[in-house]
């Protein structure tokens, strides 16, 4: 009977927490269920969902970064000015969303679990080449959802601890991932965020200007989309951005973000002044 359990047990072990739940308990997975008949909308109309946009990233000299804007919408209407879109996947990885909102968060919660699974069942951290697989079959488990309009195309980066440098990940809406090599964007604002990047960054820049990059690039963004919401001094609300090194994942202080995006309004402002 022992010899019984142990090797039920070593069967139904695995390294995924996300296999187990698909195994075990499938409703619990934030995809795994069809959208209720009750909330289709007459005339084939999408359902409408808070959405969250922008998210940029980039690689400088010694890491990574991700930073995201605080707005989510839904249609015309601002859902909310205070999301948070970009989170720590482990302690050398970072991940951001874009997209339907509810799911994104949930799949983000799934995936830093699945990680932390992994880590403990086998002994050592998953490698970042294979974090942005694990999250690419996730994203991919939930295309039935994207076909119904509630799509999730996340970021995400990390620093490869044994090539010792920054990497960057983006996926399709199926799973299929991309590395980039310098800095991308995804979200309703990520064509304007791109031209800033393009202008601005360099390969050797420090994490003090990669910062200033990022938040100059939200900027623009959110100068064009109106999805996009840029540094609101008034309620005090910066985007929330995460360096990622080799000492692990850092979120920057506030008072950071309200100095780099006080340089920002303050070279606006003295641009249109001279003109």
């Amino acid at each position: 009977m022992q010899e019984t359990t142990a090797n039920r047990v070593a069967a139904n072990a695995t390294s995924s927490f996300t296999e187990h739940l698909q195994r075990d308990r499938p409703e619990l997975l934030p995809y795994s269920q069809p959208l209720p008949s009750s909330l289709n909308v007459p005339g084939g109309q999408p359902l409408l969902a808070p959405h969250a946009t922008t998210i940029v990233a980039m690689t400088y000299s010694g890491g990574v970064l991700m930073a995201g804007d605080r707005r989510a919408t839904m249609g015309n209407i601002i859902a909310s000015r205070h999301i948070e879109k970009v989170f720590p996947a482990d302690r050398f990885s970072v991940l951001g969303i874009a997209g339907t909102a509810g799911i994104a968060i949930d799949l983000t919660r799934l995936f830093q679990v699945e990680l932390e699974h992994y880590e403990k069942i086998e002994g050592t951290p998953l490698s970042l080449d294979g974090k942005a697989n694990r999250l690419g079959a996730m994203i991919r488990g939930n295309l039935p959802m994207a076909l119904q309009g509630l799509a999730v195309v996340p970021l995400f980066a990390g620093f490869d601890v044994p090539a010792g440098t920054g990497r960057l990940f983006s996926f399709d809406v199926t799973g299929g991932r991309y590395e980039e090599l310098e800095h991308h964007a995804v979200g309703s604002g990520a064509m304007f965020a791109r031209g800033a990047l393009k202008k601005l960054w360099s390969p050797r820049m420090s994490e003090e200007e990669a910062i200033a990059v990022a938040v100059e690039s939200l900027y623009d963004a959110a100068d064009d989309d109106s999805a996009t919401g840029g540094p609101d001094p008034v309620r005090q609300l910066w985007p929330v951005i995460y360096t990622v090194d080799r000492a692990g994942a850092r979120r920057i202080p506030e008072g950071d973000l309200a100095a780099a995006a006080g340089t920002v309004i303050e070279a606006r402002t003295a641009a249109r002044r001279e003109a």
